[in-house]
């Protein structure tokens, strides 16, 4: 296997030759590592890292093209977007923690805690439960993705594979359809 070329023995991990996959890692784990650790400075989420991009090159079902470019250039796109997408993860995670509607009323000492405000903040919380109902799936995720994981509408459009158009009018029905489910509840 050593005597392999990196593109032989990622074509060989093509059609699941595990040892094909190892001598990758032999070859290439402490530079994703490193790579990993930099951006994440925790070593456990580096480790994730590594993982997941081993697990990407098992799976992958285009694989490394030589006339593309150099296979560590390849590898190291793959580590970065690896680590970009764990990166927003944890900010939406962090995100999701604070914004969190059950805290809000543990807040102290704050204007927002008078009885009304609570009360109020309870009432479009449900508002907004009840006007989710009559979305779609897919809606739902394009509402979580846009405005709760920060993504772009192009960037929504190449994860899901949809034209951009596709996503805007997604959008704009999705947006309607709460509109005209909040506006006459929050207008009384």
């Amino acid at each position: 296997m050593q005597s392999k070329s990196d593109a032989e023995l990622m074509r060989l991990v093509m059609q699941k030759h595990r040892p094909a996959l190892e001598e990758l890692y032999d070859r290439y784990g402490k530079l994703v590592y490193s790579f990993a650790i930099k951006s994440m400075k925790d070593d456990g989420k580096a480790r994730v890292i590594v993982q997941s991009v081993f697990t990407r090159l098992w799976t992958t079902q285009t694989g490394f093209d030589e006339e593309k470019g150099n296979f560590v250039n390849w590898l190291f796109m793959i580590t970065r977007n690896i680590t970009i997408d764990h990166l927003r993860k944890e900010k939406r995670d962090r995100v999701m923690t604070t914004m969190n509607p059950e805290r809000w009323e543990q807040i102290p000492d704050s204007p927002g805690n008078h009885p009304y405000a609570v009360v109020s903040r309870r009432m479009i919380r449900e508002q907004i439960t009840q006007a989710y109902r009559h979305l779609s799936e897919s809606q739902i995720e394009l509402i979580q993705s846009l405005y709760w994981e920060g993504y772009s509408l192009r960037e929504i459009a190449r994860m899901r594979e949809e034209p951009i158009g596709t996503i805007k009018s997604r959008l704009h029905q999705t947006l309607k359809v709460l509109r005209n489910h909040l506006t006459p509840e929050m207008e009384e």
